[in-house]
């Protein structure tokens, strides 16, 4: 169990994880990240998948960061990868991509008041 949940509870948890998510995706990301993650700006196939993998790790990595849990961060690489692909190549908006990025965290926080750490 991670010392949040532990502390603050479910709702400690996902507010850990928002905050989370807000600083990779805002100040993390940077200009060149947000840019290039898109295909269509990509100069290079190896410049958009090493740009929305970039992206990806920093999300992983927060997530790791607030969870305890190596799988968790995992898991978030590859959703986090497969949710911002569907947005650069238009299949939904922000206001999608956001909701299911925070999807992803609150089933996070349900598995892991569950006792499902994925450790």
């Amino acid at each position: 169990m991670s010392f949040i949940l532990q502390q603050q509870g479910p709702f400690g948890l996902f507010f850990a994880f928002a905050i989370a998510h807000s600083l990779a995706d805002f100040p993390l990301q940077g200009d060149y990240l947000a840019r290039v993650k898109q295909r269509r700006n990509a100069s290079t196939m190896f410049e958009w998948v090493a740009a929305l993998t970039a992206h990806s790790l920093i999300h992983a990595g927060a997530v790791w960061i607030v969870s305890g849990s190596m799988m968790f961060g995992f898991i978030e690489l590859v959703l986090h990868w497969l949710v911002d692909l569907g947005k650069g190549e238009g299949k939904y908006g922000y206001a999608t991509d956001q909701t299911l990025h925070l999807s992803c965290k609150a089933v996070y926080v349900v598995l892991m008041a569950l006792g499902i750490t994925l450790s």
